[in-house]
């Protein structure tokens, strides 16, 4: 047996909170019918047999029988904790509609599906992963849904243990997988419902149906718990400024959170630094001359946030990555295979973008033109950015110096903080949270729906009050070029340079440039008062205050 922490033992007997309307019966409360975010007559076109349906609320209803089904599970993409919980809360939702009913997970992510590696999950194995983080439970993949062939695969397996629904947890991607497939089954008359589940530590699946995304709030939390332990450590040694890229792909939400909890000396919003048009040079700049206003003050320390995905929000390296992305996939580039990728690029670009990728240093232009994620997207997880930003200050301050405009020491230390925040043990809201998911999901599917992704909302009041229910995944479709395609896919929510999270930061940061304001969060709670134990993340609270 494996042993378990004391930690793992207690959290094993924590029971989630439910929704009112999850808690006994529950009846459905169906709402007007929907269309997608644009497109819209594309988007009919593409999906006639699940578009246009309405959005369905789940409150108290009379008892009623249900026939005994099979559902299966998977997990798609990135881990983020609470999956276990999700799928927990699928086990013990259809467990209630009927004992008889069945759970099988897919191993390793919707590869499972297609090669037909599974496994039943029982009571005895869902019972070992209650509350846990991870995906270890039956692992997860980066499989795409797309092809027919892989469709009817899966369908010869579903057919086989006679699942007569199948719930995918993924992010946007993954649930733009599970909206096509819905669609295929649907307009096959399979008898196969599909239902999405949002999962993203990243926080860009959210719309107006989706408030956050499952794991979001524990790996901030995680993230702004070592953001404070170095804080803490910048401040006693004096003597060092750290540099802290965080996990997040396309989107600034991680980094702007993670700022409001521990107030950070600096923090960049990439999708501010689009809008402003900012250049590489603008940004060094900005950052040394905060280095250098502190230093005048003796404070030869600091901290600077950094957003994964910072590098493909820069105009001009935005338009590189652009053309890198065509050209890299293209038949010429292919057929040429060149020894120095990086001199065969610069002959084959536009002159803008040959002339913006030769001033790159040749460690990041050699990052920058690898190879590419499953998705075509530059994997920007493998980019340096942290370090190409200290390496360009410590130049633009030695320039600074030798003009009388700079004195002090300046020392870098580097972080990336992504992977740590992935498995985490859940907090008490990704664990209610997911929890309320999973038994959404079961009851959509008790209820006939297909094309839906599991919600909840109203998540800044007690658990209780939480409204649980499904939006169809048509209404948060957009078309979108995708190697070289247009093609439908949930459309990522970034940051709102509009909304109160960021307009909260904008009023703050010059504050935190000059002073040393840090904040030191503490690790996660899961014992003791609901303030402390169960708080939500700053962002939530201000988007739904």
């Amino acid at each position: 047996m494996t042993k378990k922490s004391a930690l793992q033992i207690a959290r094993a007997a924590y029971s989630p909170k439910l929704p009112l309307g999850l808690q006994g019966s529950v009846s459905v409360k169906e709402g007007e019918p929907t269309q997608s975010v644009s497109d819209q007559e594309e988007i009919k076109k593409l999906f006639p047999n699940t578009y246009g349906l309405p959005l369905v609320e789940f409150v108290p209803g009379e008892a009623r029988s249900y026939a005994p089904m099979n559902v299966g599970v998977i997990l798609s993409g990135g881990q983020a904790p609470g999956g276990h919980n999700v799928i927990s809360g699928i086990f013990d939702g259809i467990k209630r509609l009927n004992p008889a009913n069945r759970l099988y997970g897919f191993l390793l992510g919707p590869g499972g599906l297609v090669d037909h590696k599974y496994m039943e999950l029982t009571a005895e194995i869902i019972d070992e992963y209650r509350n846990t983080g991870g995906f270890d439970m039956i692992g997860s993949g980066r499989t795409k849904l797309e092809e027919v062939s892989q469709f009817e695969s899966g369908l010869k397996i579903l057919r086989e243990l006679d699942i007569k629904a199948l719930v995918i947890i993924g992010g946007d991607d993954s649930n733009t997988n599970a909206c096509i497939l819905a669609e295929y089954y649907a307009a096959q008359k399979a008898g196969i419902q599909v239902i999405g589940c949002p999962k993203t530590i990243d926080g860009d699946l959210k719309n107006d149906q989706i408030e956050t995304s499952f794991g979001f709030d524990t790996a901030c939390k995680t993230y702004s718990e070592v953001i404070g332990n170095i804080e803490r450590d910048a401040n006693s040694a004096k003597k060092y400024w750290h540099f802290i890229k965080l996990m997040g792909r396309s989107a600034s939400h991680i980094a702007l959170e993670c700022a409001l909890e521990t107030q950070p000396n600096i923090c960049l919003i990439s999708e501010e630094i689009q809008q402003k048009g900012l250049t590489l040079d603008d940004i060094v700049t900005d950052i040394a001359q905060v280095v250098a206003a502190r230093a005048e003050n003796g404070n030869n320390f600091g901290t600077v946030l950094i957003p994964e995905g910072l590098i493909e929000f820069i105009p001009s390296i935005e338009r590189l990555i652009s053309e890198l992305n065509d050209v890299l996939s293209s038949a010429a580039y292919t057929e040429a295979q060149p020894k120095d990728r990086i001199e065969w690029l610069l002959g084959n670009l536009t002159k803008e973008n040959s002339a913006t990728l030769a001033s790159l240093p040749r460690t990041f232009a050699d990052q920058l033109t690898g190879e590419r994620d499953p998705h075509g997207n530059v994997q920007v997880s493998l980019i340096e950015t942290e370090k190409l930003l200290s390496s360009m200050v410590a130049e633009k301050l030695q320039k600074m110096k030798a003009e009388g405009k700079y004195n002090g020491k300046f020392s870098a230390l580097h972080h990336f903080f992504g992977y740590e925040g992935r498995c985490a043990a859940p907090s008490n809201f990704d664990a209610d949270y997911c929890y309320s998911l999973g038994v959404s999901a079961s009851q959509l599917i008790a209820n006939g729906k297909t094309g839906y992704m599991a919600i909840v909302k109203n998540t800044i009041a007690p658990a209780e009050q939480w409204i649980a229910g499904g939006v169809p995944i048509t209404m948060m479709l957009n078309m979108e070029k995708r190697n070289g395609a247009m093609k439908p896919v949930i459309r990522k929510a970034l940051v709102d340079l509009e909304g109160k999270p960021f307009k909260t930061f904008a009023a703050q940061r010059e504050e935190w440039k000059k002073n040393t304001c840090f904040v030191y969060p503490g690790p996660i709670q899961y014992f003791g008062p609901s303030e402390v134990c169960d708080r939500t993340t700053v962002t939530l609270q201000l988007e739904q205050a």
